[in-house]
């Protein structure tokens, strides 16, 4: 499995910690150093059976400079789909974390332990 993280943050330290305790095999990913691509984004949606501004962090400053509560700016449907995507890979710290991607070709925002044993036992 692989988890998306920002070291910095709480949630994903917390992550970690129990990953560590379960002798999880995982690999990590500091995505604001190694972004990802519009194509990978679209692939850990597709796991995560979301759409990309259910995992925005829409307080960030970054946000709120491109506009993005504005729905008639950023519609949420199928035509701003490309358009969010696009905003999460030029500004990853956009993107909600932690998200693992599970052996089994699915995938959790962990930001709760319950969502990370989730992970655990796919």
């Amino acid at each position: 499995m692989e988890i998306w993280i920002n070291p910095a943050c709480s949630k994903c330290r917390s992550a970690l910690t129990l990953l560590d305790a379960e002798g999880a095999d995982y690999t990590v990913r500091r995505y604001l150093e190694d972004v990802p691509s519009e194509d990978e984004i679209r692939a850990v949606l597709d796991r995560l059976g979301l759409e990309p501004w259910d995992i925005t962090r829409t307080q960030e400053a970054a946000a709120k400079e491109l506009g993005l509560a504005d729905r008639a700016a950023w519609p949420r449907d199928a035509s701003g789909r490309d358009r969010w995507i696009g905003a999460l890979a030029a500004h990853p710290e956009l993107i909600q974390r932690p998200i693992i991607t599970a052996d089994d070709g699915t995938a959790v925002v962990a930001r709760t332990e319950e969502a990370v044993r989730d992970a655990l036992s796919r």
